[in-house]
Protein backbone atom coordinates (compact mmCIF):
# COMPACT_ATOMS: atom_id res chain seq x y z
CA UNK A 1 0.00 0.00 0.00
CA UNK A 2 1.23 3.54 -0.66
CA UNK A 3 0.95 6.67 1.06
CA UNK A 4 1.39 10.38 -0.14
CA UNK A 5 1.72 13.11 1.62
CA UNK A 6 1.83 16.47 0.20
CA UNK A 7 3.37 18.74 2.67
CA UNK A 8 5.89 21.85 2.65
CA UNK A 9 8.55 22.54 4.56
CA UNK A 10 7.24 26.22 5.39
CA UNK A 11 4.09 24.85 7.40
CA UNK A 12 4.03 23.51 10.75
CA UNK A 13 1.12 21.54 10.69
CA UNK A 14 2.74 19.39 8.04
CA UNK A 15 5.38 18.94 11.09
CA UNK A 16 3.28 18.25 13.35
CA UNK A 17 1.29 15.77 11.10
CA UNK A 18 4.13 13.48 9.91
CA UNK A 19 5.05 12.83 13.39
CA UNK A 20 1.43 12.08 14.51
CA UNK A 21 0.92 9.75 10.79
CA UNK A 22 4.26 7.82 12.29
CA UNK A 23 2.93 6.86 15.25
CA UNK A 24 -0.37 5.62 13.44
CA UNK A 25 2.00 3.79 11.20
CA UNK A 26 4.10 2.40 13.62
CA UNK A 27 1.26 0.79 15.45
CA UNK A 28 -0.05 -0.77 11.98
CA UNK A 29 0.24 -4.57 12.10
CA UNK A 30 1.15 -4.18 7.72
CA UNK A 31 3.33 -1.73 8.60
CA UNK A 32 6.27 -3.19 6.27
CA UNK A 33 4.18 -3.54 3.11
CA UNK A 34 3.51 0.39 3.89
CA UNK A 35 5.46 2.61 1.08
CA UNK A 36 5.30 6.37 1.83
CA UNK A 37 6.34 8.97 -0.61
CA UNK A 38 6.60 12.98 -0.17
CA UNK A 39 4.86 15.13 -2.54
CA UNK A 40 6.02 19.17 -3.35
CA UNK A 41 3.84 21.54 -2.12
CA UNK A 42 4.55 25.35 -1.94
CA UNK A 43 2.10 27.38 0.39
CA UNK A 44 3.29 30.24 -1.29
CA UNK A 45 5.33 30.01 -4.54
CA UNK A 46 5.34 33.59 -5.55
CA UNK A 47 7.59 34.57 -2.50
CA UNK A 48 10.47 36.07 -4.09
CA UNK A 49 13.51 33.89 -3.85
CA UNK A 50 16.28 34.93 -1.41
CA UNK A 51 14.24 36.79 0.71
CA UNK A 52 13.01 36.44 4.09
CA UNK A 53 10.51 37.74 6.81
CA UNK A 54 9.78 37.23 9.85
CA UNK A 55 6.96 34.82 10.55
CA UNK A 56 5.29 36.51 13.43
CA UNK A 57 5.29 39.62 11.08
CA UNK A 58 3.99 36.95 8.19
CA UNK A 59 1.34 35.70 9.87
CA UNK A 60 0.27 39.39 11.43
CA UNK A 61 -0.13 40.49 7.53
CA UNK A 62 -1.52 37.50 6.08
CA UNK A 63 -4.54 37.08 8.89
CA UNK A 64 -5.08 40.60 9.79
CA UNK A 65 -3.50 40.16 13.04
CA UNK A 66 -1.70 42.10 15.87
CA UNK A 67 1.80 40.67 16.49
CA UNK A 68 0.91 39.52 19.96
CA UNK A 69 -2.01 37.33 18.32
CA UNK A 70 0.43 35.88 16.01
CA UNK A 71 2.73 34.68 18.99
CA UNK A 72 -0.12 33.20 20.65
CA UNK A 73 -0.71 31.17 17.99
CA UNK A 74 2.49 30.60 17.87
CA UNK A 75 2.41 29.36 21.43
CA UNK A 76 -0.20 26.56 20.48
CA UNK A 77 1.80 25.31 17.55
CA UNK A 78 4.43 24.53 19.83
CA UNK A 79 2.24 23.30 22.43
CA UNK A 80 1.15 20.62 19.87
CA UNK A 81 4.89 20.13 18.51
CA UNK A 82 6.23 19.17 22.58
CA UNK A 83 3.65 16.58 22.84
CA UNK A 84 4.78 15.01 19.83
CA UNK A 85 8.19 15.43 21.35
CA UNK A 86 9.40 17.74 18.99
CA UNK A 87 11.60 20.90 19.07
CA UNK A 88 9.74 24.47 18.47
CA UNK A 89 11.17 27.71 18.35
CA UNK A 90 7.99 30.48 18.47
CA UNK A 91 10.74 33.39 18.50
CA UNK A 92 12.77 34.83 15.74
CA UNK A 93 12.05 32.41 13.09
CA UNK A 94 12.09 33.31 9.63
CA UNK A 95 10.10 32.21 6.27
CA UNK A 96 10.47 32.49 2.48
CA UNK A 97 10.45 30.12 -0.47
CA UNK A 98 11.04 26.87 -0.15
CA UNK A 99 11.17 25.45 -4.14
CA UNK A 100 15.20 24.09 -3.92
CA UNK A 101 14.03 22.47 -0.57
CA UNK A 102 11.10 20.91 -2.59
CA UNK A 103 13.72 20.24 -5.46
CA UNK A 104 16.30 18.53 -3.22
CA UNK A 105 13.77 16.33 -1.80
CA UNK A 106 13.01 14.91 -5.23
CA UNK A 107 16.90 14.27 -5.56
CA UNK A 108 16.55 12.18 -1.80
CA UNK A 109 13.48 10.63 -3.05
CA UNK A 110 16.02 8.84 -6.32
CA UNK A 111 18.64 8.15 -3.92
CA UNK A 112 15.86 6.43 -1.22
CA UNK A 113 17.17 9.29 1.72
CA UNK A 114 14.15 11.45 1.14
CA UNK A 115 12.68 10.96 4.45
CA UNK A 116 15.88 11.49 6.50
CA UNK A 117 15.96 15.15 4.29
CA UNK A 118 12.29 16.01 5.24
CA UNK A 119 12.71 15.07 8.63
CA UNK A 120 16.32 17.41 8.57
CA UNK A 121 14.77 20.37 6.86
CA UNK A 122 11.85 20.53 9.42
CA UNK A 123 14.13 20.69 12.59
CA UNK A 124 16.31 23.20 10.89
CA UNK A 125 13.03 25.38 10.03
CA UNK A 126 11.04 24.59 13.39
CA UNK A 127 13.57 23.43 15.98
CA UNK A 128 16.84 25.17 14.95
CA UNK A 129 17.01 29.27 15.29
CA UNK A 130 19.55 29.60 12.59
CA UNK A 131 17.52 30.83 9.45
CA UNK A 132 16.73 27.73 6.94
CA UNK A 133 16.32 30.23 3.84
CA UNK A 134 18.30 32.15 1.86
CA UNK A 135 21.37 29.96 3.06
CA UNK A 136 22.69 27.67 0.66
CA UNK A 137 25.23 26.32 2.28
CA UNK A 138 22.94 25.06 5.67
CA UNK A 139 20.84 23.29 2.89
CA UNK A 140 24.31 21.51 1.68
CA UNK A 141 24.83 20.78 4.99
CA UNK A 142 21.56 19.36 6.03
CA UNK A 143 21.28 17.34 2.84
CA UNK A 144 24.74 15.74 3.44
CA UNK A 145 23.36 14.96 6.99
CA UNK A 146 20.87 12.79 5.67
CA UNK A 147 22.97 11.37 3.42
CA UNK A 148 23.28 12.92 0.10
CA UNK A 149 26.11 13.37 -2.08
CA UNK A 150 27.58 17.04 -1.23
CA UNK A 151 28.87 17.58 -5.12
CA UNK A 152 25.74 16.15 -6.41
CA UNK A 153 23.56 18.43 -3.96
CA UNK A 154 25.39 21.47 -5.04
CA UNK A 155 25.03 20.78 -8.61
CA UNK A 156 21.33 20.56 -7.89
CA UNK A 157 21.23 23.62 -6.33
CA UNK A 158 23.27 25.80 -9.38
CA UNK A 159 20.40 24.24 -11.64
CA UNK A 160 17.16 25.54 -11.07
CA UNK A 161 15.59 23.29 -13.67
CA UNK A 162 16.71 20.44 -12.07
CA UNK A 163 13.97 18.82 -11.07
CA UNK A 164 11.29 21.72 -11.46
CA UNK A 165 9.53 19.63 -13.44
CA UNK A 166 8.41 17.28 -10.82
CA UNK A 167 8.05 19.90 -8.12
CA UNK A 168 5.50 21.40 -10.59
CA UNK A 169 4.14 18.37 -11.20
CA UNK A 170 3.59 17.10 -7.49
CA UNK A 171 2.00 20.60 -7.33
CA UNK A 172 -0.57 20.16 -10.39
CA UNK A 173 -1.69 16.42 -9.23
CA UNK A 174 -1.98 17.78 -5.64
CA UNK A 175 -4.61 20.63 -7.46
CA UNK A 176 -6.70 17.63 -9.59
CA UNK A 177 -6.83 15.80 -6.16
CA UNK A 178 -8.70 18.52 -4.65
CA UNK A 179 -6.22 19.58 -2.17
CA UNK A 180 -6.23 23.26 -1.45
CA UNK A 181 -4.20 22.88 2.04
CA UNK A 182 -1.42 20.50 3.88
CA UNK A 183 -1.18 18.55 4.77
CA UNK A 184 -2.59 16.22 2.56
CA UNK A 185 -2.29 12.79 2.94
CA UNK A 186 -3.74 10.19 0.17
CA UNK A 187 -3.52 6.36 0.91
CA UNK A 188 -3.52 3.79 -2.37
CA UNK A 189 -5.69 6.45 -4.10
CA UNK A 190 -8.35 5.70 -2.47
CA UNK A 191 -8.97 7.84 0.26
CA UNK A 192 -7.74 11.62 1.38
CA UNK A 193 -6.95 12.74 5.28
CA UNK A 194 -6.67 16.48 5.53
CA UNK A 195 -4.46 18.01 8.23
CA UNK A 196 -2.68 17.16 11.23
CA UNK A 197 -4.97 14.45 12.02
CA UNK A 198 -5.24 12.86 16.01
CA UNK A 199 -3.29 9.18 15.99
CA UNK A 200 -6.73 7.60 15.85
CA UNK A 201 -7.83 9.21 12.68
CA UNK A 202 -4.59 8.45 11.00
CA UNK A 203 -4.44 4.20 12.28
CA UNK A 204 -8.23 4.22 10.99
CA UNK A 205 -7.70 5.77 7.70
CA UNK A 206 -4.81 3.10 7.38
CA UNK A 207 -7.28 0.27 8.35
CA UNK A 208 -9.56 1.58 6.11
CA UNK A 209 -7.51 1.71 3.12
CA UNK A 210 -5.77 -1.73 3.51
CA UNK A 211 -9.61 -3.42 3.82
CA UNK A 212 -10.12 -1.60 0.87
CA UNK A 213 -8.13 -3.35 -0.97
CA UNK A 214 -9.00 -6.14 -3.71
CA UNK A 215 -7.82 -9.46 -3.13
CA UNK A 216 -7.66 -12.55 -5.38
CA UNK A 217 -9.59 -15.35 -4.88
CA UNK A 218 -7.72 -18.82 -5.80
CA UNK A 219 -9.27 -21.14 -8.15
CA UNK A 220 -8.37 -24.54 -8.17
CA UNK A 221 -8.48 -26.38 -10.84
CA UNK A 222 -10.23 -29.93 -10.80
CA UNK A 223 -9.42 -31.14 -14.42
CA UNK A 224 -5.60 -31.77 -15.16
CA UNK A 225 -4.69 -30.19 -12.21
CA UNK A 226 -1.34 -32.35 -12.39
CA UNK A 227 -0.61 -29.98 -15.45
CA UNK A 228 -0.80 -26.67 -13.90
CA UNK A 229 2.78 -25.91 -13.27
CA UNK A 230 4.03 -23.50 -10.99
CA UNK A 231 7.09 -21.61 -10.48
CA UNK A 232 8.40 -20.61 -7.21
CA UNK A 233 11.44 -19.40 -4.84
CA UNK A 234 12.66 -22.74 -4.71
CA UNK A 235 12.27 -23.38 -8.45
CA UNK A 236 9.94 -25.00 -11.02
CA UNK A 237 8.19 -28.25 -10.44
CA UNK A 238 8.07 -31.08 -13.16
CA UNK A 239 6.11 -33.50 -13.28
CA UNK A 240 6.97 -37.18 -13.43
CA UNK A 241 7.40 -38.96 -16.56
CA UNK A 242 5.02 -41.23 -17.69
CA UNK A 243 6.74 -43.71 -18.76
CA UNK A 244 3.90 -46.41 -19.24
Amino acid sequence: MRVEIWTDIACPWCYVGKARFERALDGFAHRAQVEVVHRSFELDPSFPKGETVRVLSMLAKKYGMSEEQARQGEARLKENADGEGLGYVTEGRDSGNTFDMHRLLHLAKDRGRQDALIDGLYRGNFAEEESLFGDAERLVAIAVAAGLDEAETRAVLADPEKYAADVRADEREAAELGANGVPFFVLDRRYGVSGAQPVEVFAQALQQAWDAQPRLTPVTAVVGADEAGVCGPDGCAVPPRDDS
